[in-house]
């Protein structure tokens, strides 16, 4: 069976994947880690329920965490880390094993899930993530908010943009019709101060100050979005965390948070690194915040009566960091290893999709971008065809997977992933072929017993990048 057979069976799932699992020592799916009580079985995937008489689009709420490793979830084997809400959400909806991030770092996989396109298709998914201030999202591009507003949806990105600055670049001007965040790739979450000294916090294209706790500050904001009377419109947010993003800084911790402000005011341009400090203690505080905030976001849109119509996905940008999770992964951030790109992501959608599944089909951040404009009646625009497949059929009606290619390519690294097999060149040149069934760390190189694959594999990565842009310099 390769990664692209289903739906699972029960008996399927029980021989595979809960059998990889048990030997990694992972919690099953689902596991009840805010309850203590036994997992609920599983059910066969794509157990896709039939829409009621006047059903409507979705809304959509599409949450980032930012470098979130892949294991840093209870639900996905985090020995320390609780996240009963996230935990929850899985439960309630579909958790994802092999689930990547478009690029392996913030602002080109932010491109990829905005433009659901290669971040090599424009010239600010080049840079690898965006420092220069002249470079960002081209306004005149589609993007999933422009193109879900001009289909009748309501649009607001709450959080980090990290996909160019004013004056030229904005949410407001790529199709969010509200923006309140912050524009760069971090900030110190009290002062919020970027690391030239900058204020970065923004409702619209204004400045807008408040000094508390940026994880608090946003999930009020997002709270206050889902809660509103919205009739019978629908609506995309984007609600984008900095967290578990460095600095390292745990709410409360204003001491930590004035010695980093004090070396950014001096000049230290490096200082939100914090190179020097963080610690697995506090990164967990951080990870459990996250998980408390979307779990008042999601109280919320219960209270609010939504929950059934609005589609969740959670998910983050690129894999983890100094601090992360990411067993049995090898790589991190920055690398196309699967510790740099494969990211934890979670599906939930009442009104369509039964909870409690498992799927172990390879999807990516462009794939969201497809299947959301199909599902909220959203045509791409015809001048700039997605790269991202849209994954609605699989999901809603059982239909095969999309069985395509997987591409990434960073400066000086490349990788495809086509079903179980990934072929990955690093920075020493050397090309390698991974059965990721099972090698999941990626440490045996098949290509001397597989030259054929290996072949196959690197002219299907030559094809795709000849279509797009050269890295400049």
């Amino acid at each position: 069976m390769t990664s692209f057979d289903s739906p699972l069976s029960r008996r399927a799932f029980g021989g595979t994947a809960a059998g990889a699992v048990a030997a990694l020592g992972l919690p099953a799916a689902g596991a009840a880690a805010d309850s203590g009580g036994a997992p609920p079985a599983e059910r066969p995937f794509c157990a896709a329920r039939t829409p009621g008489r006047g059903a409507r689009r979705p809304n959509v709420l599409f949450i980032l965490g930012d470098d979130l490793g892949w294991a840093d979830l209870s639900c996905y084997g985090a020995p320390e880390i609780r996240t009963p809400h996230l935990d929850r959400l899985a439960r309630r909806g579909v958790r994802f094993t092999d689930a990547y991030s478009g690029s392996a770092t913030c602002s080109p996989t932010r491109f990829s899930l905005y433009t659901g396109r290669y971040p090599g298709r424009t010239e600010g998914g080049l840079a690898e993530p965006i420092a220069d201030r002249s470079v960002g999202l081209d306004p005149a591009h589609p993007t999933l908010a422009s193109l879900l507003r001009d289909a009748g949806y309501r649009t607001a990105l709450i959080g980090k943009w990290h996909c160019g600055h004013l004056p030229d670049h904005s949410p407001t001007r790529s199709g969010w019709e509200e923006f309140f965040g912050n524009f760069g790739g971090a900030l110190e979450y009290y002062s919020k101060l970027g690391s030239g000294g900058e204020y970065d916090l923004y409702e619209g294209d204004a400045e807008y100050r408040d000094l508390r706790y940026y994880t608090r500050v946003l999930t009020e904001r997002a709270v206050g979005y889902v809660s509103r009377d919205h009739g019978r419109t629908p609506w995309l947010l984007n609600l984008n965390f900095t967290t578990p993003h460095w600095p390292w800084i745990a709410d409360g911790d204003e001491e930590t948070s004035a010695r980093i402000v004090r070396r950014i005011r001096a000049g230290d341009r490096r200082a939100l690194w914090h190179q020097d400090g963080g610690s697995l203690a506090t990164y967990r505080q951080m990870v459990e915040d996250l998980d408390r905030s979307v779990g008042a976001v999601l109280a919320a849109l219960r209270r609010s009566g939504q929950e059934d119509d609005t589609l969740v996905v959670f998910a983050s940008d690129n894999g983890g960091e100094r601090f992360s999770y990411t067993w049995p992964l090898s790589g991190g951030k920055g690398s196309l290893l699967d510790g740099g790109i494969r990211v934890p992501t979670i599906l939930r959608w009442p009104a369509r999709i039964e909870g409690g599944q498992v799927s172990r089909v390879p999807v990516y951040s462009p794939d969201w971008t497809a299947t959301l404009l199909e599902v909220g009646g959203a045509r791409p625009h015809p001048a700039y065809p997605l790269d991202g497949v849209s994954l609605a059929g699989h999901l809603l009606h059982g239909a095969e997977a999309p069985a395509r290619d997987l591409f990434w390519r960073v400066r000086g690294e490349r990788a495809l992933r086509r079903g179980e097999w990934k072929y990955y060149r690093g920075r020493d040149g050397r090309e390698r072929l991974h059965r990721l069934s099972e090698d999941i760390r990626e440490q045996a190189d098949r290509s001397a017993v597989h030259p054929g694959l290996l072949t196959e594999l690197r002219a299907a990565w030559e094809r795709i990048d000849q279509g797009l842009l050269p890295y400049p310099g």
